[in-house]
């Protein structure tokens, strides 16, 4: 597997490029912090909480308003994890769903420790985030697929008869690799699905969410994002599911107003495909971003995986000054993100600034350490 490499970034793309990646993260965190506080509940139960219309803003969970999930956590460090992984090209050793394995690995271990280790420098600066160390009802599947270090692949995956959609809630950042073609965004996110949920329908919606991520950091429209994704989808096995899905979100955009029995409706099982077909249709029809959301957790499944899946595409499309100042202003852990997007847009647009055969900036790498040069067990590193 290549990407495309080495082009030429004017002032005004990385700035628009930066908007979006702040957009996309901040959009997952806002949409996961919203729905969390509803996450499961029926809508008389939320109508009863919040009002007549459900909820509206963010409310009370873990402690605080505006606190995020493992679903967050997971997609910080998807995208350090993505840094890692172009960082370790100066090496000649780069197969990034190894970077990307090793950063859950750091996640797993802030979900059994008291708090950073600091004597493990190659642990970086995100693992080292103590706020990160409060656990938030880790999916089960996230927990034994990361509970050793064995790699799961598409061809051994870990958790084969999972169907949940949280592996697609952590994907959104690997549609940020918007010099790769989509082709290879959608194989890098389905091969980091398989190491916890091997579902080929998680998989393959972690992979159809990442494809529509990438059109829309590309400036495309959502509808053109979706169509592509589609046409990825077309060859591969068991992603019959995940194609009707997102047909059903299309279709349903002309069926009438949005209500929150026509999200249920979509949601169907609450597997992955249903949830992605959620998050697509309230994208589109959402009337500007904060309705858009508020749609995405007003239903009675899973309102976290939902919101954050909407909010990642909604932040993509319009970039971060689209979200709601109030809810950004709440949201945990918001100046992590912020540092963490920059960093991610910074690498990709001037990597070689940063790093390589010219000279490396110790900063920089003392932020996303090279680390490790093999696969676990030894096993050398293959080219992507």
């Amino acid at each position: 597997m290549g990407a495309t490499t080495g082009a030429v970034w004017g002032r005004a793309e990385q700035q628009d490029f930066r908007s979006r990646v702040r957009g996309t993260l901040l959009g997952a965190a806002v949409g996961d912090a919203l729905g969390s506080p509803v996450r499961g509940l029926g809508m008389e139960q939320i109508r009863a909480a919040h009002g007549a219309e459900g909820i509206g803003e963010p409310a009370f969970g873990h402690g605080r308003r505006g606190a995020v999930s493992h679903l967050t956590q997971l997609t910080l460090f998807s995208l350090d994890g993505l840094i890692r992984a172009q960082v370790r090209r100066d090496t000649g050793a780069w197969h990034p769903p190894t970077d990307l394995h090793r950063a859950y690995l750091r996640w797993a271990s802030t979900q059994r420790d008291w708090g950073p280790d600091e004597r493990r420098k190659e642990d970086g600066w995100l693992a080292r985030e103590e706020w990160l160390y409060a656990r938030r009802d880790p999916a089960r599947s996230c927990l034994t697929g990361l509970g050793d270090e064995t790699m799961g692949t598409p061809e051994a995956p870990k958790n084969p008869d999972d169907p949940g959609a949280e592996a697609a809630a952590r994907s959104a950042p690997f549609g940020l690799l918007v010099g790769w073609e989509p082709e290879l965004v959608m194989q890098l996110a389905v091969e980091c699905a398989a190491q916890t949920h091997g579902h080929p329908t998680a998989c393959l919606s972690a992979g159809a969410h990442a494809v529509v991520v990438h059109g829309l950091a590309r400036g495309e429209s959502l509808d053109t994002a979706v169509q592509r994704a589609l046409q990825l989808l077309a060859p591969r096995p068991g992603q019959q599911p995940v194609a009707e899905a997102l047909q059903r979100a299309l279709g349903a955009v002309r069926q009438g107003l949005p209500s929150p029995a026509r999200v249920e409706d979509l949601a169907g099982a609450g597997t992955a495909d249903g949830l992605l077909s959620v998050a697509v249709y309230c994208a589109l029809v959402g009337e500007d971003t904060r309705h858009g959301l508020r749609l995405s957790v007003n239903h009675g499944g899973d309102s976290a995986v939902t919101g954050a899946l909407t909010g990642a595409l909604l932040g993509a499309l319009h970039g971060e000054t689209a979200l709601p100042p109030s809810w950004l202003a709440e949201l945990e852990g918001r100046p992590t993100m912020l540092v963490l997007a920059d960093d991610f847009a910074m690498e990709m647009t001037q990597g070689p600034a940063l790093h390589g055969p010219a000279g490396s900036s110790p900063g920089w790498l003392a932020r996303y350490p090279r680390g490790y040069a093999a696969l676990p067990g030894g096993a050398p590193v293959p080219a992507l």
